[in-house]
């Protein structure tokens, strides 16, 4: 029987060659991405910046309506293509999208790293990432096996093919999919299909390449549900990352207790976080997570 662990849990990020969170406070974050410097609203960075000087390359300007719009403004010249930046063995481009982000999702490098772990001594692990967005997650879990990609936006999975070629991970085992997260999962539910692992990281609000609309509250149980059904008491996980809404981390734990009642291994919740560089470097929340894990199998 799967147990839930009451306390939360903290994954924090540290800084790596090519990312680091600089600094943050009065509702905004100082990173480094490669070569290039870039401020972002964060309104969890409720204290004050420790630095008196934040000299960057650019700056995402947020809109009046909270979920979403806003530009960039650049004060130095930053490559409009992108440019290259590494974590591990993984190699992909990092740019200045419309949406405030760059491409990648810094916050993830703990999570990487703990699925790798999770399939490490598991021969040719089958594992897939729904809402996989750029990639770095899928290619960072094919040195473990076959994986399945699956995001609805063709310019993503385009960008994903991109970094992948960028490693020189293009002769990978990886399926890259255009499609639905809710109607590809229940296709494989049918199929009657399994994983050794699953990460998902379903936006707010979305849609699907055909129209299909998704909204976070009211999908996310079904979706789940049938993620559930692809695995078995052979999996060793799934993870769930959830941004920007207010939701707790225990409600998510509880979702995954009940659908996981009857497969053995433990479900943590808690936060994802990533810590400033320097000593005494505060941890900046980034967002909510629950996971099912299953190392004994």
């Amino acid at each position: 029987m799967t147990e839930l662990q009451e306390t939360p849990t903290v994954l924090i990020g540290e800084s790596w060659g090519d990312y680091g969170l600089v600094d943050s406070g009065h509702g905004r974050k100082l990173e480094r991405y490669g070569p290039y410097r870039f401020i972002r609203p964060e309104p969890q960075a409720m204290w004050s910046p420790r630095l008196g000087d934040w000299d960057a390359h650019a700056e995402f300007v947020p809109g009046s309506d909270e979920d979403g719009g806003g530009r960039w403004h650049f004060n130095q010249p930053v490559p409009q293509e992108g440019w290259p930046l590494k974590w591990d063995d993984v190699r992909f481009t990092a740019q200045c999208t419309p949406f405030r982000h760059l491409g990648f999702f810094p916050d993830m490098a703990p999570v990487w790293s703990w699925m790798r772990s999770m399939v490490a001594d598991e021969p040719d692990a089958s594992t897939m990432n729904l809402f996989g967005y750029t990639g770095v997650g899928s290619l960072a879990l094919s040195q473990c096996g076959p994986v399945t990609h699956v995001d609805a936006s063709k310019k993503s999975v385009a960008q994903a093919r991109e970094n992948a070629a960028l490693a020189g991970m293009e002769d990978r085992p990886i399926r890259w999919l255009i499609d639905d997260a809710m109607k590809f999962a229940a296709r494989e539910v049918r199929r009657g299909n399994r994983y050794d692992g699953i990460i998902l990281d379903p936006p707010k609000f979305g849609r699907g390449p055909n129209g299909e609309r998704w909204q976070l509250e009211t999908g996310l149980p079904e979706l789940v549900g049938d993620c559930r059904k692809l695995l078995d008491g052979e999996s060793r996980f799934l993870f769930l990352t959830v941004y920007a809404v207010r939701m707790s981390s225990l409600a998510l734990g509880g979702l995954l207790q009940e659908l996981f009642a009857e497969l053995p291994g433990r479900i943590e919740h808690g936060e994802l976080a990533v810590r400033e560089e320097g000593q005494g470097g505060r941890m900046l929340p980034t967002a909510i997570f629950a996971r099912w894990s299953n190392p004994a199998a």
